[in-house]
């Protein structure tokens, strides 16, 4: 497909009903597994035959709320079912390392919410019990499994924008007082709940970065609130990420190519459309229903389905050394800025 094409390519999504049901753990009943649950019910033939909190009273509530047969007071608990192929981790993600590994270690596969660790050697960790254990790991980062990005690869693939020079990601999103992302001991501000998703989307389009360059500001609870890094590459291209906790944004992503420049709309991280937009001023649209997480997240469990029921250790749409590659990134901007998080396990567990 070298040179613009007449047509867009279509996606090879299949509809997401048609993947072979496993059965389904739920670690963490918030608000994120809510989402997650409805679209998961609504979309697919997925079973979710387990929810497992701290909380025994939580998950036994969110079983009611969800039809779920089984409730487990801790997440160990949930591990062991035997009911259960796969946990869903959906724990605030200080969380994750610990209730991932445990799951794991249990034999069970896991997709953990994004990010899957809070540091890259978390996710080393894990993807090393993972092969060990020969389970199946994969991070929630459902973005990548959205019809409109197996669109956007395709395109990538093909050498349709040229030599890709700049690419730009941005989030920023207002949250009420007493959400969890403005606690220091939750890991907050805004790089890893909505940070990770422009930095994945510059990771996967140009690799690793040669040179960061970053500079945040603190908010008055005590986290980072606002925060801006551009990345050098080999190339010559420069990546360019933003993301605050204060206000919505257009939320946007832009990448800039020596032939064409692909415009995708703001959510981008959510589905929706893009545009094609050669130097002559020719334009290919690609349509997709505006959505949120209930039109979205049920792809990710398919494709996960698919990838276990097939034998896959990863998911082929977020790799471990993609999600590894990404908090690699998020480390280096913290050192940068001067953020810090909780102390966290990042050599090996007693």
């Amino acid at each position: 497909m070298r040179g613009f094409p007449a047509a867009l390519p279509t996606s090879r999504i299949p509809d997401s009903s048609s993947a072979p049901a496993i059965s389904w753990g739920i670690a963490g009943p918030g608000w994120i597994a809510e989402r997650f649950t409805e679209s998961v019910q609504a979309h697919t033939h997925q079973r979710i035959t387990a929810v497992g909190s701290r909380s025994a009273e939580r998950a036994a509530a969110f079983a009611r709320t969800y039809g779920i047969a089984t409730s487990h007071g801790s997440y160990a608990e949930l591990a062991a079912d035997p009911e259960v192929d796969i946990v869903y981790v959906a724990t605030p993600h200080p969380q994750h390392f610990e209730v991932a590994m445990t799951a794991i270690e249990a034999g069970k596969h896991v997709l953990v919410e994004k990010p899957m660790g809070i540091t890259g050697e978390q996710v080393r960790l894990l993807a090393e019990a993972a092969a060990e254990c020969g389970v199946f790991a994969a991070e929630a980062l459902w973005t990548f499994f959205l019809p409109k990005f197996d669109v956007i690869d395709q395109l990538l693939e093909a050498g349709v924008l040229g030599e890709i020079v700049s690419v730009f990601a941005e989030y920023g999103e207002y949250f009420e007082p007493g959400h969890r992302i403005f606690d220091p001991a939750l890991a907050g501000g805004p790089l890893l709940d909505l940070g990770t998703y422009p930095l994945a989307f510059v990771n996967r389009v140009l690799g690793v970065p040669d040179t960061v360059a970053a500079i945040g500001s603190p908010h008055p609870s005590g986290v980072n609130g606002q925060l801006s890094a551009v990345l050098g590459f080999g190339s010559g291209a420069q990546g360019t990420v933003n993301t605050n906790l204060y206000n919505f944004t257009p939320t946007e992503a832009v990448i800039v190519g020596t032939e064409a420049t692909l415009r995708i709309d703001g959510l981008f991280n959510m589905p929706g459309g893009f545009t094609l937009r050669h130097s002559d001023g020719r334009e290919l649209r690609y349509e997709e229903p505006a959505g949120a997480h209930f039109e979205g997240l049920h792809f990710e469990a398919a494709a996960v389905a698919r990838a276990i029921t097939a034998g896959l250790k990863q998911a082929p749409q977020r790799s471990l050394a993609d999600s590894i590659t990404t908090l690699d990134l998020a480390d280096e901007i913290r050192a940068r800025t001067g953020i810090s998080f909780p102390d966290t396990i990042t050599a090996s567990r007693e």
